[in-house]
């Protein structure tokens, strides 16, 4: 939605303040337009000064008839969330894919940890990527940049060309809803200069999240930092005094809103002003329940994590932080990455020494699948947990956070030797695109991973009628 700008030489007030005995300091709005009343009002309205801002009811006087329509629409609520989580290197398939179709599907050695949250996931086997097929040698980068964009990536090492993500599709349909639109999160860094696979720039292996075909988000891979972005302000440490004098804070804030809206009062139509008189009686009221909150009613904010992290570490503390974003309504998109495209991590830790990479061009060794057998139960181990933790999370609703949540998992190839792009290893969490659970689901004639993004969007609450290069939703 454009905003106007024809109220850019105003000096607005700034919102109100607490002495330290507890008054009120109201700064007074200063008008530097010869007090000329503005053509028109801003299609987005907020009272209040900067730092504090209250929406104001649909009012249709400041809308267009398409855009009634949408306000009217109530994109955000009830709540839908997407994350999409990358794994590097694909996966050994063997070990992945059931042997049993619907429900009651067989788990393989990869995905044993899921045992207990069987009835939240379900594996599609059967999907196809056909943009991330490379020009030539780069399937690490070009599977990678085509994650969730099912686009084709230009090859080149400065001219960056690709596709919207599908989190950003679903991110920009909530971007009014939350602090943040979305979150990317990862474990590697590196910036996107370069070249990082056989001529392909480093900003496809490096991210999974575009905004456009030209604009990589890159991610955050220090859990200090994501803490910060998402709950900097937040002190759940506050003393009941602290708190209390928030709440005296947020008391004056309703009472200048009222002023305000009072204000705007005189420029609306006939029944917007009836609509605005229900709103500051909203407003008061309101006021009185702020009166009534107990110090601990507020969003459970983890404590702030520490530095050193190991590598285990910090995917808990990742999967920790992601989960608290959504139940504080922080974002409700979120993009991890496990490791970058291609990653040669070494996996000694859990039996399987030397690089993920390496080891992905297995040769059909036993020695190698054992070793990637391995890396894959361990990744399944962090996805299982993540699950467990949405699922034991109450929403608003009082519902779970999984069950308003989808997770697409799965990795920029197949097989590691093969660096095929079809048959993608594909592991769906949750209830938010009201998607059927808790079985193997097995596809025929290769249809493309974008139509299962078209279904989990249109699950989600967004208008989209078909993406990247597939033709419409997938039945599932």
């Amino acid at each position: 939605m454009s905003h106007d700008h024809d109220h850019e030489h105003d000096t607005t007030h700034a919102g109100p303040e607490l002495t330290p005995s507890g008054k009120v300091i109201v700064p007074q709005r200063v008008s530097q337009n010869n007090g000329l009343v503005r053509d028109k009002l801003s299609r987005r309205i907020f009272l209040g000064g900067a730092g504090v801002a209250m929406a104001l009811p649909f009012l249709p006087s400041m809308f267009s008839r398409s855009e009634r329509a949408d306000a009217q629409a109530g994109v955000c609520s009830p709540a839908k969330r997407f994350l999409g989580y990358y794994v590097p290197c694909g996966i050994h398939m063997a070990e992945w894919t059931p042997n049993r179709d619907g429900r009651g599907f067989d788990l393989k050695r990869i995905t044993e940890p899921l045992a207990d949250v069987q009835d939240h996931v379900a594996l599609v086997t059967g999907l196809e990527n056909f943009p991330a097929r490379p020009d030539g040698p780069g399937d690490h980068a070009s599977g990678t940049g085509a994650f969730m964009t099912a686009a084709h990536p230009f090859k080149s090492e400065s001219v960056i060309r690709n596709g919207i993500s599908i989190d950003q599709v679903i991110a920009n349909h909530y971007a009014e809803c939350t602090t943040l639109p979305s979150l990317q999160l990862g474990i590697d860094g590196g910036g996107n200069a370069g070249g990082c696979d056989s001529g392909y720039s480093c900003a496809y292996s490096r991210n999974v999240s575009w905004a456009d075909e030209t604009t990589p988000l890159s991610k955050t891979i220090d859990p200090q930092v994501a803490f910060d972005r998402l709950f900097g302000g937040f002190d759940p440490g506050a003393s009941v005094e602290e708190i209390e004098r928030r709440k005296r804070l947020r008391a004056s804030v309703l009472d200048y809103v009222n002023q305000d809206a009072r204000r705007l009062s005189a420029r609306l139509a006939p029944t917007d002003k009836l609509k605005l008189d229900q709103f500051l009686t909203g407003v008061r009221q309101l006021e009185l329940r702020v009166q009534m909150i107990e110090p601990d009613a507020v969003c459970d904010i983890p404590s702030r994590p520490g530095g050193g992290l190991s590598f285990q570490e910090k995917i808990d503390v990742f999967n920790e932080l992601m989960v608290m974003a959504f139940h504080c309504d922080r974002t409700r998109v979120i993009s991890f990455m496990f490791g970058n495209g291609g990653s040669n991590r070494n996996f000694d830790f859990v039996g399987a020494a030397g690089g993920h990479h390496t080891l992905s061009h297995h040769d059909n060794d036993p020695g190698n699948f054992e070793k990637l057998t391995r890396i894959g139960r361990f990744e399944i181990e962090q996805v299982a947990s993540l699950i467990r933790l949405l699922r034991d999370t109450e929403d608003v609703d009082g519902s779970s956070l999984l069950d308003n949540t989808t997770v697409f998992f799965s990795s920029e190839i197949s097989d590691g030797n093969r660096h095929n792009h079809d048959d993608m290893p594909i592991l769906l969490a949750g209830g938010g695109a009201g998607i059927e659970m808790g079985r193997h689901v097995r596809l025929s004639g290769k249809p493309p991973v974008a139509n299962l993004f078209t279904r989990i969007a249109q699950g989600s609450g967004v208008d989209l009628p078909r993406f990247g290069d597939g033709d419409g939703p997938l039945s599932i």
